[in-house]
């Protein structure tokens, strides 16, 4: 078996590519975590200098650090990104497509980009590749992809070296086979794997075959800050969702669920539900989330603590999921072929640094029952059918979209109008698992409303010119209102299910729409326990629960300090709830006493409007004090 070519100068490296593939690079990427950002840098630089040389990027979800819009963006953000992204080396490529400026020789394709972020970019809205999870090795195979590099860790193993995929071994091995027999065919195919010191040693099929990689670097230079996705609050219409999902999810079972301020809802209230079961009960019957409103709960049995435990199947592990094996919820055992014993099997990870500190942390036994592997064997039955569905008991994957229609239909990566606003990603695979599984369940979770300049507008929708789920496969549907259960129901029954987790303002308009084309009897009412779906009752239940303890903004921990964590709570309602033409007269029309400056004049301190001087930081600084009065009463 021939050894890989090493080099400890990325630059090198990057050259030994551009001549073994004669300058027509098809590179392909991991999503998120696992790109060797010095050395796609390096290749893009050469490629930007030498117009002859041919750069295609395949990839997806490429990061960079939190954008500011804005002064009170820009002074909330700054400090903070300097202490938690520290040296983080920024990927080229992304600076120039974001710009639309990339030079004619490069090409960068993504199938699944960070949410919002690419609406008006003309460029990546035009080179995205909408493609499920599952296929995204056989696209890149497709497109003629010669050069797989990422990211991998290193150890010391019996005094040889050992290389791991880490936290991103989805794709690459999935590609692997196909890419093998590409090179035994005489193709120039390399693979490359840049060395990272503080990349987590994953253990079980994340450890790479002996002889799979072509080249190696070993860059002593290389040692900037992992990127991470610090953890966002979590509000009131986050908490009650991950509640009704949390009830539903069965001892004994599986568990799927993605990232973001929803996923770590649903894995806090799991964590409630297993170390305070009293206090969730109690949280349960005040949110009137009982059989007799919803009778899908009853699925799930008594929601007790979980003696049994989870058994982990996610494309995306996550910091909830790993709190969840920490506390020991995920720890249900299954068998793989070869006798090992796993309880979470997951495709990548990507979180907070906490995240990446606790992996590193684990001890040996702990390490073996994590297994980061294929993408095809997490989120699909295909191949080794009958293992997986030994394995998947009583599943369920939690998902969330951001609009669903009054008849199912799920909305989560794109617009009516065609804008990409992130990717499909594995969603529809899982939905699809959920309806191929035994006792599986599809749960997509979304906020009844959204509030933008003060405005409240319906996430459940009559219909919508895209979807991401279509409604043949609809199944379970949370709100913070309640459970919808739509499996094997009539359109009329699947119309009064949506209505009864709607917010109330908006449930007669969405009602008499479906009266007026025939969907519901037209002497149809809602039921008159439904038609108190307000944010007010909800508000009363959340602040009583809160005073107590629960239902905190950062549930699973934060980078952010207290004082941040309040500011970043308060920015949020500011953009919601008031419009920027409204903001001067707000400011202007309301009264701040010297109690409540010195009350957060750390608050202001750490914004820079502690002691204002032109007319712009005063209006600032009363627009903060007013937010921050209005979350912190």
């Amino acid at each position: 078996m021939e050894m890989p070519m090493r080099y400890a100068i990325v630059d090198e490296a990057a050259d030994s590519i551009i001549e073994q593939t004669n300058g027509r690079i098809v590179l392909g990427l991991p999503l998120g975590l696992g790109k060797p950002n010095p050395l796609v840098n390096a290749l893009y630089r050469k490629a930007t200098d030498d117009s002859t040389i041919s750069l295609t990027i395949l990839t997806a979800l490429s990061l960079t650090r939190p954008q500011a819009s804005g002064d009170l963006q820009q002074r909330f953000l700054q400090p903070f990104v300097e202490r938690v992204y520290a040296d983080y080396e920024e990927l080229d490529y992304l600076k120039a497509a974001r710009k639309e400026s990339l030079p004619a020789n490069i090409d960068v394709h993504e199938f699944f980009v960070q949410p919002a972020s690419e609406l008006s970019n003309a460029y990546t809205q035009q080179n995205y590749i909408n493609s499920n999870y599952t296929h995204a090795a056989r696209d890149m195979i497709n497109r003629g992809v010669n050069v797989i590099a990422q990211a991998v860790a290193r150890r010391d193993h019996n005094g040889l070296e050992q290389l791991s995929l880490s936290c991103n071994p989805e794709i690459t091995l999935d590609a692997l086979p196909a890419l093998r027999r590409r090179k035994a065919a005489g193709e120039t195919i390399l693979l490359v794997g840049q060395i990272h010191p503080d990349m987590p040693f994953m253990e079980n099929t994340a450890i790479a075959p002996e002889g799979m990689f072509d080249i190696v670097i070993d860059d002593p230079t290389y040692t900037s800050r992992l990127i991470n996705t610090p953890n966002m609050p979590v509000g009131m219409a986050e908490h009650f969702i991950g509640l009704g999902a949390s009830a539903l999810i069965r001892d004994g079972g599986t568990l799927q669920i993605g990232i973001g301020a929803l996923g770590d809802a649903v894995a806090s209230a799991i964590l409630l539900r297993h170390q305070d079961n009293e206090s969730y009960r109690q949280l349960l019957d005040d949110c009137q989330l009982d059989v007799d409103r919803f009778p899908v709960l009853v699925e799930a049995g008594e929601p007790a603590a979980f003696e049994q435990g989870l058994y982990g199947c996610s494309e995306m592990f996550t910091y909830g999921l790993f709190r969840l094996f920490k506390a020991g919820v995920i720890k249900r055992q299954v068998a793989e072929r070869d006798g090992r014993k796993i309880c979470m099997h997951g495709g990548f990870f990507l979180g907070p640094n906490a995240f990446y500190d606790g992996l590193r942390q684990l001890t040996p036994d702990e390490q073996s029952l994590i297994d980061m592997t294929h993408i095809s064997f997490v989120n699909s039955l295909l191949g080794d059918e009958q293992l997986k569905r030994d394995h998947r008991l009583h599943a369920r994957f939690i998902n969330t979209a951001f609009s669903v229609t009054l008849m199912g239909a799920g909305i989560a990566d794109q617009l009516d109008d065609g804008r990409v606003l992130s990717g499909v990603g594995g969603q529809y695979n899982f939905v699809a698992q959920a309806h191929e599984l035994e006792d599986a369940r599809s749960i997509l979770l979304v906020r009844a409303t959204r509030e933008k300049d003060g405005h409240a507008s319906s996430n459940i929708l009559w219909n919508y010119g895209h979807t991401t789920i279509p409604r043949h496969l609809r199944d379970i549907v949370v709100t913070e209102y309640g459970v919808a259960d739509l499996r094997s129901k009539t359109d009329a029954e699947i119309i009064a299910a949506m209505l009864n987790i709607c917010d109330s303002r908006f449930q007669s308009e969405l009602m008499d729409k479906a009266k007026s084309v025939g969907k519901l009897p037209t002497d149809y009412e809602i039921p008159a326990k439904y038609i108190d779906n307000t944010p007010q009752r909800l508000q009363s239940i959340f602040r009583t629960h809160h005073a107590q303890g629960q239902l905190s903004e950062f549930p699973l921990g934060s980078d952010f300090t207290y004082v941040e964590e309040m500011l970043l709570v308060a920015l949020s309602w500011l953009k919601s709830h008031v419009k920027p033409a409204a903001m001067a007269e707000l400011a202007g029309a309301s009264i701040i006493d010297a109690k409540t400056v010195e009350h957060y004049r750390p608050h202001l301190e750490r914004m820079g409007y502690d002691k204002p001087e032109t007319i712009k930081e005063k209006l600032y600084r009363q627009l903060l004090l007013i937010a921050l009065s209005k979350v912190n009463p």
